[in-house]
């Protein structure tokens, strides 16, 4: 997914892509894939390449993972950017809807795949980006039943990190669509109050490196500048 966005980041800045446990070519490390154990792999990634601290760009679960990573690691961190992510837990009706979603990939993981994809998308975009979405999902068949299941079971039972947002000392903004499918806009913007996050609302939905691209690499360079 980063291919969107390396090329102008990269032309001043060390970007560094990470496939999370179960995804891309990383293996599974077992049925239950926690947030904390992800952080811990990216912690090995960040000491093999010799890098003490870095700026965190998280995506989605990517952002739950960094989140993760800055609890133990406030020190590591220049700054981090929640993209289309958020600090608080499942609640217990999405904690359902990950059961639900757990057991559709059981039995059908690429058809889950299929209808998954377009789902994170604005609906009057899903035309627009269908040749993306096309690719996209191409890409998340390779992903194995094992790293799906293991990955929305960590989500799953992730803890509230919300008090991150308050505590911590490094820079930090928060990406938000205002039509994101997945995630309601109103709470993300409650999380950002009485702290020192900076919010960045876009007009579309959860992909907003695809939807928002232009946007989104202005709000994110201008922020890596500033650190």
């Amino acid at each position: 997914m980063w291919d969107e966005l390396t090329p102008i980041l990269s032309k001043k800045n060390r970007v560094i892509c990470i496939d999370l446990l179960g995804h891309g070519k990383t293996d599974c490390l077992g049925y239950v894939h926690t947030m904390e154990l992800m952080a811990e792999a990216v912690t090995a990634v960040l000491k093999h390449l010799k890098i003490r601290r870095s700026t965190f760009v998280g995506h989605s679960m990517g952002g739950y993972v960094a989140l993760a990573f800055a609890e133990e690691n406030p020190d590591a961190l220049k700054g981090l950017c929640l993209m289309n992510s958020t600090a608080s837990a499942d609640t217990p009706e999405k904690q359902q809807n990950r059961d639900r979603a757990i057991l559709a990939v059981k039995q059908n993981h690429k058809s889950f795949i299929r209808m998954a994809i377009v789902n994170l998308f604005r609906p009057k975009n899903r035309t627009l980006y269908a040749d993306k979405i096309k690719k996209i999902r191409k890409d998340a068949q390779e992903t194995p039943l094992q790293g799906i299941v293991a990955a929305l079971e960590g989500m799953k039972i992730r803890n509230d990190r919300e008090a991150l947002l308050h505590f911590t000392p490094f820079k930090k903004m928060l990406v938000a669509g205002k039509k994101d499918p997945v995630l309601h806009y109103d709470t993300l913007v409650e999380q950002t109050q009485n702290t020192e996050v900076k919010l960045v609302t876009l007009p579309d939905g959860h992909m907003s490196h695809i939807e928002n691209k232009d946007e989104l690499l202005l709000n994110l360079t201008h922020f890596i500048e500033k650190i």
